[in-house]
């Protein structure tokens, strides 16, 4: 059975077991680009079981509310860290990954799946993210200040004018990163690898660099005064206009 439909209609959903009804509206308006904007469009027919009158959707319903609620009024539950991975594993499924302006600060997000979301100026104040994975995020002018990031995988993330200041950036991963303009003073960095990172305009004024990899990094016209560079992989490194002064090399 098919039927066409309007922004009006009530649309009843099986999320693998799970009932919810909501409106055309609800799941096209919010986020167009996503999976079920693009169901219920209008663009593609729609089957429903001809007896109980649901679509089904082979997922799991536990956090399907959650979908409905952000695609409703832009709300972001609180959750524990592996409830919040669990349900960012739906958000990439149904392709609802439009975080931006979202307000995570001093939640736990641990372990989180955040690769390839759009956080832009999300606000991640003294969060917990150890070990989150923002892979190839866009997390342009986001704020990190005192979060702990120990571990997470920020390669290829695009990091311009982001506020990490203070924050736990030990043994992260920002290899081709993009960090032009980012604000990391007093941020600790050590074992952090940022080989091929491009750090243009940065401000590192009293971050810790012991053993980071700034190999094939750009550090053209960043602020590192008085910084301590020593045991930092500086090969092949663009320094040209960086302000070094009273700099430990």
């Amino acid at each position: 059975m098919t039927k066409e439909l309007n922004f009006s209609s009530v649309v009843r959903l099986n999320i693998g077991g799970k009932k919810f009804c909501t409106t055309v509206d609800t799941l096209t308006q919010r986020e167009p680009d996503s999976m079920l904007a693009a169901m219920f469009s209008g663009r593609h027919t729609v089957c429903e079981d001809p007896e109980k009158g649901y679509v089904f959707v082979d997922r799991d319903g536990k956090h399907f509310r959650h979908i409905l609620n952000w695609l409703r009024d832009g709300v972001v539950p609180t959750l524990t860290d592996a409830e919040y991975s669990e349900l960012m594993r739906e958000a990439e499924y149904y392709q609802l990954l439009d975080l931006s302006f979202v307000d995570f600060s001093f939640a736990c997000l641990k372990n989180v799946f955040f690769s390839r979301a759009n956080l832009q100026c999300a606000k991640f104040r003294d969060v917990d993210a150890e070990g989150s994975i923002f892979h190839n995020a866009t997390l342009r002018e986001c704020e990190f200040t005192g979060a702990n990031l120990r571990g997470a995988l920020l390669a290829g993330a695009n990091l311009q004018s982001a506020n990490l200041q203070d924050a736990c950036l030990v043994d992260c991963s920002f290899c081709g990163a993009d960090l032009r303009s980012a604000h990391l003073q007093t941020a600790d960095l050590t074992n952090a690898n940022l080989e091929g990172a491009n750090l243009e305009g940065a401000n590192l004024k009293g971050a810790k660099l012991n053993n980071a990899n700034l190999k094939g990094a750009n550090l053209q016209r960043a602020y590192l005064r008085q910084v301590n560079l020593q045991n930092t992989h500086l090969e092949n490194t663009r320094l040209d206009g960086a302000n070094l002064l009273g700099a430990i090399r």
